[in-house]
C-alpha cells in the first residue's frame, strides 16, 4: 500500500542557539499547527536572549542544495524564509523559487536581531528586493522593516505605514502583511495589502508584554496554513490569532525570559 505523502514546509533561515527564534521558532510553530518540517539552514549564529555573539554563514551552494534535497524528498506545499544573511544567498535561494514556482513563500524580511544585531549584510537589502520578493506569495515586514525596505523613516501612522507598504508592494511580492507590533494604541493591527484587493486589518488587543521571536512565529504560522490550503487571508487571520494566543499564554522561565506556553485554542476575535 503506498504510503500518504503529507504536506511539509521547507523552513530556509539561520539557527539561534538560545531556541528563542530562528529554525527553532519556526519547527515549534508550524509543528503546533499540525504540519511537518524539513530545513536549509542558512547560518548558524551563538546567541543568548540577550545578545547575537557569533554568525557563520552557509556557502550560498550549499543552501541551494539542502533546499533542493528537501523538495524531492518530500511534498512540500509552503516555502518558509527567514533570515538570509548575504546577497549570495537571497540569489542562491531566489534560483531556487525559480524551479518550483508552483511551491509558495513566505518571507519573513529577518534584517536585525531584537537586540540589534545585523542579521543580513549591508547592501544585501537590494538583492532581496530584486531577486527574492517578486517570487513571494506574501512578505511580513514590521514598521522598522518596512521602513529601511523603503528607504524610509519609521512611519508615524496607518498612513505613512500604508503609503511606504505600497510603494514596496510595487517590487513585486503578490502580498504584503505591514505588521504593527511596534506601533502604539490600545489593539495591534496587522495590515494586509493585495494589488487587486482593498486593505484588510487585523487586530487584537495589544498585550503589555514582549517575546523575541514572534516575527517568526507569524510567518510561520502562515506558511502551515497556507500548506494546509487555507486562503492567504484566512492563513494571515490563524497566524495572527496562533500569535496573540502565544504571547496571551506565555509564560516566564527560569531564566527570566517569556516563552510560549504549549496551548493550541484560538480565540475568536474576527468574524
Amino acid at each position: 500500500m503506498a504510503m500518504r505523502r503529507e504536506p511539509h514546509v521547507l523552513v530556509v533561515g539561520g539557527s539561534d542557539s538560545s531556541g528563542g527564534a530562528g529554525i527553532a521558532r519556526d519547527i515549534e510553530t508550524i509543528s503546533a499547527v499540525g504540519v511537518r518540517t524539513c530545513l536549509a539552514v542558512t547560518a548558524l549564529t551563538v546567541q543568548s536572549h540577550d545578545a547575537v555573539i557569533e554568525i557563520h554563514h552557509s556557502p550560498p551552494s550549499m543552501v541551494a542544495n539542502q533546499m533542493c534535497a528537501a523538495l524531492q524528498a518530500n511534498d512540500v506545499a509552503t516555502i518558509k524564509i527567514g533570515m538570509l544573511a548575504t546577497a549570495k544567498i537571497i540569489v542562491a535561494v531566489a534560483a531556487v523559487l525559480r524551479k518550483f514556482p508552483q511551491v509558495p513563500a513566505v518571507l519573513d524580511p529577518v534584517l536585525a536581531s531584537t537586540s540589534g544585531r545585523a542579521l543580513l549584510e549591508a547592501g544585501a537589502i537590494a538583492a532581496m528586493k530584486r531577486d527574492l520578493m517578486p517570487l513571494c506569495c506574501i512578505v511580513t515586514p514590521n514598521l522598522p522593516e518596512l521602513a529601511l525596505l523603503t528607504g524610509s523613516e519609521p512611519a508615524s501612522d496607518e498612513d505613512g505605514a500604508l503609503q511606504q507598504g505600497q510603494r514596496l508592494q510595487a517590487v513585486g511580492p503578490q502580498a504584503l502583511l505591514i505588521k504593527g507590533g511596534h506601533a502604539s494604541g490600545p489593539r495591534s493591527a496587522d495590515i494586509l495589502l493585495r494589488s487587486d484587493h482593498e486593505p484588510i486589518h487585523f487586530d487584537t488587543p495589544r498585550l503589555a508584554i514582549s517575546m523575541r521571536g514572534t516575527g517568526c512565529m507569524l510567518a510561520s504560522a502562515i506558511a502551515a496554513h497556507l500548506a494546509k490550503a487555507k486562503s492567504l487571508e484566512d492563513s494571515v487571520r490563524e497566524g495572527k490569532l496562533f500569535v496573540f494566543e502565544k504571547l496571551q499564554k506565555c509564560r516566564l522561565n527560569n531564566h527570566n525570559v517569556l516563552r510560549p506556553a504549549k496551548q493550541t485554542h484560538f480565540p475568536e476575535f474576527f468574524p
